[in-house]
């Protein structure tokens, strides 16, 4: 088997490999694809939280991103952790230069176990120049709520948000319902065409670290193969659900989903 198309990454490391650059790397290949990466940040963190972030220097962040593309040119871009505005304006201008196409925002601001990871000013550059940049901007309810300005309690909330991002100069977005208190999950795609609900039976679990990095990861692989946004959207949250669904049950917090569940190895690999 051979890898279909190439993805580069931008995002933190998570020490533990539940979330973050190692969901990111381990989605990219079960989904058949290439991963390559920018590291922006190396987090120590565990399935009970995270104890220290460091700061990548955002020279070294436009290297990794610059360097990489010149040699392998990416299909797709993924890019999850941007915790300060110069490391963002950093990527925004490796994102020029590199002439990046397709890309998926996933606006990580806060971490499973409630530890901020963006500060406000990195929060006001993201939603003033860099969602207008990306295809699709995948914020879960949290984030979308920091993003609109509004409170979200139910589906018609999440449609009222999305407008609102949409009004700001994004292109699409797929907010994540997975904080709604339901036992249906409802995510929803929207631009200014269209309005698409996608629904799944909650599956109740402790077990959800890095289910948005996963998610954004998958929707980006898709789509860097040719499928439409919309198609990717529904086929990444068909596998991160099957991931969920299939966790190996690991850690004493919020453990980790199983990105291999799509591998089937063969006997002489047993």
């Amino acid at each position: 088997m051979k890898p279909n198309t190439k993805i580069l990454i931008i995002a933190g490391s998570d020490s533990s490999g539940g979330a973050g650059i190692q969901a990111d790397i381990k989605t990219v290949t079960a989904l058949g694809s290439y991963a390559m990466t920018a590291i922006t940040a190396v987090t120590s963190q565990n399935t009970t939280g995270v104890i220290s972030i460091v700061s990548i220097p955002p020279k070294e962040i436009s290297k990794q991103i610059e360097f990489t593309s010149k040699d392998i040119k990416p299909d797709a871009i993924k890019i999850g952790m941007l915790h300060s505005a110069p490391v963002i304006d950093a990527v925004i201008k490796s994102l020029s230069k590199i002439k990046a196409k397709k890309i998926i925002l996933d606006p990580v601001m806060i971490a499973k176990g409630g530890t901020k990871l963006i500060d406000n000013k990195a929060t006001k550059i993201l939603k003033s120049k860099l969602i207008k940049k990306v295809s699709l901007l995948t914020p879960n309810i949290p984030e979308a709520e920091i993003l609109s300005g509004i409170k979200i309690k139910k589906k018609e909330d999440m449609i009222y948000a999305g407008r609102k991002l949409l009004n700001m100069g994004v292109k699409n977005v797929l907010i994540k319902g997975g904080h709604l208190l339901s036992n249906k999950l409802e995510d929803i795609f929207l631009n200014k065409k269209e309005i698409v609900i996608f629904k799944n039976k909650k599956i109740i679990t402790k077990n959800t670290h890095g289910t948005g990095c996963t998610l954004s990861s998958a929707i980006a692989t898709y789509y860097s193969c040719g499928k439409t946004l919309k198609k990717s959207c529904e086929m990444a949250i068909k596998y991160v659900n099957h991931a969920i669904g299939t966790g190996p049950n690991y850690g004493k917090g919020h453990g980790p989903i199983n990105h291999l569940n799509t591998i089937i190895l063969k006997k002489k690999y047993r």
